[in-house]
């Protein structure tokens, strides 16, 4: 019996969470345990040093100990996202989730702790009874009014950052968001009228944090679930009692909104009508915050008025309010400095930071993410978006020195071109990439011709790229074996065009005429080309060729050849374009790395010319990314040591070449593959080279062999994620998946596939 897997969103969420290796984290050992001797430092006897440092003086902790980079996000389930009560068990994939936030974003480290402890002081005991494990806390999903109550003692009793992030972290992204708002309609705080909806934790972090920055309470009308907040009302909780009102002449959320400046939302869905916005006040401002529906969509806000400016917490729109902008970068720079707190004035500062941020010209990256389209500050843009490089650096910096300034810090860092460079370091760029390439996709959807769409990978990878507006897929195959691969999966790819080439009389004809006057003086018959296009590599990329489509994966099932020959005899080659070349993006935790050629090429003994050409081809792919190439041809040689080898010669010939034709490159060679990712080691024996500050991000190899060996050992050593391999230099967009590919790679291989399109057609 074959049992149906359900692939709906919440069997897809409940898929990834229990496969593999259940959950989301892992713990890793950041040292060697291979030998005898590594174990003997790691544990007994070896040990017993560090302890002995430590016990003398605590401080040493830091020193020898991963306390530093360590930070517990603990929960005890009270209010756990939109749930509510469920308990600390049901709360644990959360916390998971948001201790990988903290390190993708930020390179921290965590534990996630789940406390069986609803109570107040238990919760707060067994808090402190955990100080000496971490150099942090992110307490997360705990009720109101507790929760105010655990933050003010724990900060109180503890020495080390703590912070709600419930509380502060939207009350933070949206104070940047204000800040700026007001600036663009030349609003004071001290002056405005606020409207608030939602009387919780992060309402009234929000108000707190918008009156240090100038607010007057008098000047807030607070809603609940109830009503207004009235100082005449009973029961009115004690942290709610400063913006009480006194006002007699608003009983509604309606009455409320009449001539009032701005509008906050941190409760449920549809709560303002846009009757409600066009009654504000002139250049009204509104965050409705409420997730995952806010109190007013952003389409109906901006519909209701010209000059309305608008936030919510939804991606798919501008001016996301998002969290991961603020708590992974406030505890890098607190747990940098050792910072006993975080303070009001470090919350202003990651304010400020995130203000000024706005204003800054948006890296090429971003907007690349973004659909290309240039991205200035205004209505559209007063919040940094959440993968901008800079993040970590300004926002981290500005935490780092506010506590050094207030006196919380126990380590001082004084050269802070250093400190940045640090941060830099810490992710690189794979982090942003595989996202941005996503991101740039959604802009400008094409249309994608599977070819294997009897392949249940396929056929799932298609509804994730539907559901995520990432492109249209066209499916290639036997339609009633599609259509019950699609029910006995449960894929919701109804309304998804599939072709059967077989059975496609009228475009059998077109294409097959076609094919065979381009092929006819090259052996093919017009039979032949006629059974060629029943063939779905051949169908499918003539359904490109001919515009009925924007681009075409295939090769998860079948070999190369089959659908790289199909690509080369009807699309052909780019103009001015000699070789095609194969290249494959490879993340490795921090870094990516670009590999070339890997799939195309087969001499051994590689031309000249050729080397050159798949260089270039590469290099101004990575620069369509946004990233800076730096470029290694490699060898088994250094810079000569083996001058007289025939290999070795065209490789020095190359790069003699490449300099010349492109000095703005990074690029050298010949040299070894280890050499090129270290520059410690090319400072110390090659510092002439131009990979000697940086090392290389590009490489190429010397013929197919060592380069297709290189990535596939690469892809399964380092557990590295792959997208690839990407054809360059074809005239329209035709790429390759890896046998085998996951659902995730072929969604990314399609990403990338989208993205070239708009690059080709300049529509991004």
């Amino acid at each position: 019996m074959v049992m149906k897997i359900k692939t709906n969103k919440k069997e897809d969420a409940l898929e990834y969470h229990s496969s593999g290796r259940k959950g989301k984290i892992e713990v890793i050992s950041t040292k060697s345990v291979a030998t005898q001797r590594d174990l003997s430092l790691a544990y007994s006897p070896g040990v017993a040093e560090p302890c002995r440092e430590i016990a003398k003086n605590v401080e040493d902790v830091y020193e020898y100990t991963a306390k530093g980079n360590l930070v517990a996000v603990i929960t005890n389930g009270t209010a756990v996202l939109g749930l509510g009560n469920i308990g600390p068990e049901a709360a644990k994939p959360v916390m998971e989730g948001k201790g990988v936030l903290f390190k993708k974003f930020a390179d921290i480290d965590v534990f996630d702790i789940e406390v069986n402890a609803p109570d107040v002081e238990t919760f707060i005991q067994v808090v402190k009874a955990l100080e000496p494990t971490f150099g942090g806390i992110n307490l997360e999903d705990i009720k109101s009014p507790e929760c105010f109550e655990i933050e003010k003692r724990l900060k109180q009793e503890l020495k080390i950052p703590i912070m709600h992030d419930d509380q502060h972290g939207t009350a933070i992204i949206s104070a940047a968001g204000l800040i700026n708002a007001l600036e663009l309609v030349n609003k004071k705080i001290e002056d405005i009228q606020v409207v608030v909806s939602g009387a919780g934790a992060a309402s009234i972090a929000c108000l707190n944090l918008y009156c240090k920055l100038g607010l007057k309470p008098q000047n807030v009308l607070l809603f609940d679930s109830k009503g207004i907040i009235h100082k005449n009302r009973e029961n009115i909780k004690e942290f709610q009692k400063i913006y009480a009102t006194e006002r007699t002449n608003i009983k509604t959320l309606s009455d409320a909104m009449k001539n009032a400046d701005v509008f906050i939302g941190l409760s449920v869905a549809n709560m303002i009508s846009q009757e409600m916005i066009q009654s504000m006040a002139p250049h009204p401002i509104v965050f409705a915050m409420a997730n995952p529906d806010p109190e007013i969509s952003y389409s109906d806000a901006i519909a209701a008025r010209e000059d309305v400016i608008v936030a919510t917490g939804r991606s798919d729109f501008p001016n996301q309010v998002n969290n991961v902008l603020g708590f992974p970068y406030i505890f890098r720079g607190a747990l940098d400095v050792r910072a006993t707190e975080i303070n009001d004035e470090m919350k202003l500062a990651a304010v400020k930071a995130l203000a000024k941020l706005a204003h800054e010209p948006v890296p090429e990256i971003v907007i690349q993410a973004y659909g290309g389209k240039n991205i200035v500050f205004g209505k559209e843009y007063l919040i940094p978006k959440p993968n901008d490089p800079r993040l970590i650096t300004e926002i981290s910096m500005a935490v780092a020195k506010t506590a050094i300034e207030t006196g919380v810090a126990k380590n001082i860092i004084t050269d802070w071109e250093k400190y940045r460079e640090e941060l830099m370091n810490r992710l690189g760029i794979s982090n942003q990439l595989i996202r941005g390439i996503g991101e740039r996709a959604k802009k400008a959807p094409k249309k994608i011709v599977f070819a294997e769409a009897d392949n249940y990978k396929i056929l799932k990878a298609a509804q994730i790229i539907k559901d995520e507006g990432i492109g249209i897929p066209i499916l290639l195959g036997n339609v009633n074996e599609i259509h019950n691969k699609i029910q006995e999966y449960e894929l919701e790819l109804q309304d998804v065009e599939i072709i059967d080439p077989r059975q496609e009389t009228q475009k059998l004809k077109e294409f097959g005429n076609i094919y065979w006057k381009n092929r006819c003086r090259k052996g093919v018959s017009q039979l032949d080309a006629f059974k060629l296009m029943r063939e779905r590599n051949y169908y499918g990329v003539m359904m490109v060729e001919l515009g009925y489509a924007d681009t075409m994966l295939s090769g998860l099932t079948t070999n190369y050849a089959k659908t790289t020959i199909p690509a080369i005899e009807i699309i052909g080659l780019a103009e001015g374009i000699q070789y095609l070349a194969g290249m494959h993006i490879i993340q490795i935790k921090k870094e990516t790395l670009f590999f070339a050629d890997t799939t195309i090429n087969r001499d051994e003994n590689m031309q000249v010319d050729k080397l050159v050409e798949i260089t270039r081809l590469t290099a101004e792919a990575v620069q369509s990314l946004g990233i800076t190439p730096r470029i290694a041809l490699l060898s088994y040689s250094n810079f000569g040591s083996s001058r007289k080898n025939i290999s070795v010669q065209k490789v020095i010939q190359a790069v003699e070449i490449l300099k010349q034709k492109y000095p703005q490159w990074i690029i050298d060679g010949e040299i070894q593959a280890n050499f090129a990712l270290r520059p410690d080691l090319i400072q110390e024996r090659f510092p002439f080279s131009d990979l000697a500050q940086q090392g290389a991000n590009v490489l190429i190899f010397p013929d197919l062999n060592s380069g297709n060996i290189g990535y596939k050992l690469v892809q399964e050593l380092a557990n590295a994620s792959v997208i690839g391999p990407i054809l360059l230099g074809l005239n329209k967009p035709v790429h390759i998946l890896q046998l085998g590919s996951s659902v995730d790679e072929i969604v990314n291989m399609a990403s990338y596939a989208v993205m070239d399109c708009q690059k080709r057609n300049a529509n991004y």
